[in-house]
C-alpha cells in the first residue's frame, strides 16, 4: 500500500495538474481549496436531501459535485497543462438556471432576506450558499492573476443562487416557516 504522504508540502508548497510547484496559499491553491471545501458541503447537503427522499435534489447535487470536481481541476492547472482537461460549458450554466428558475416557481414571492434555519437540509444549503460566496470571491482574486474561463465563473455564481432557492425549497417541502429579516 502506497503512502498517502509525500512529505512533498512540508516547506508550503504543492503541485498544480502537470508538475508546477506553487506556494500553498497561492491564488489557484486558495481557489481550488474553496471549491473542494464546497464539494464536502454539498456531499453533507446531498445525505440531508437523501434522508428527507428529496430524489429529485439528489440527483441534482451528485451532479453538481461531479462539476465542482471538475470546476477544481480547471482552478487546478498549471503551466504546458493548460488545455487538457473538460472544462464547465455553457450548458451547465443553463442547467442550473433552469433549476433556479423551476424551484423559484414553486416558491412563494419574498420582498425581504430570508434567515437560514428550521431544518438542517434547509441549514446546510444556506451554508453551502455561503461557502459558495467565499470560493466565487477567491476565484475572483484568482483571476486578477490567471485567465479563469468565464463559463466557471458565471456557473459559480449561479450555483449560490441555485442553493439559496434549494434551501427556500426544502422550506416549502418539509413544512417549514420561513424566517423573515426586515431590518
Amino acid at each position: 500500500m502506497s503512502r498517502i504522504y509525500t512529505r512533498s508540502g512540508d516547506k508550503g508548497t504543492t503541485s498544480l495538474i502537470g508538475g508546477q510547484r506553487v506556494a500553498k496559499d497561492d491564488p489557484r491553491v486558495e481557489a481550488y481549496g474553496t471549491v473542494d471545501e464546497l464539494g464536502a458541503h454539498i456531499a453533507l447537503l446531498c445525505d440531508l436531501a437523501n434522508q428527507a427522499g428529496h430524489t429529485d435534489t439528489v440527483a441534482m447535487l451528485d451532479r453538481i459535485a461531479t462539476d465542482l470536481m471538475k470546476i477544481e481541476a480547471q482552478l487546478a492547472v498549471g503551466e504546458g497543462f493548460e488545455g487538457k482537461l473538460s472544462e464547465i460549458e455553457p450548458s451547465d450554466v443553463e442547467r442550473l438556471e433552469a433549476e433556479i428558475d423551476r424551484l423559484s416557481a414553486e416558491s412563494p414571492q419574498v420582498n425581504c432576506f430570508t434567515i437560514p434555519g428550521g431544518a438542517l437540509l434547509v441549514s446546510q444549503s444556506h451554508v453551502c450558499r455561503t461557502v459558495c460566496r467565499r470560493a466565487e470571491r477567491r476565484i475572483h482574486t484568482m483571476a486578477a492573476q490567471y485567465a479563469v474561463a468565464e463559463p466557471l465563473v458565471r456557473y459559480i455564481n449561479r450555483l449560490s443562487d441555485y442553493l439559496y432557492m434549494l434551501g427556500r425549497s426544502a422550506s416549502q417541502r418539509l413544512g417549514v416557516k420561513e424566517k423573515s429579516w426586515v431590518g
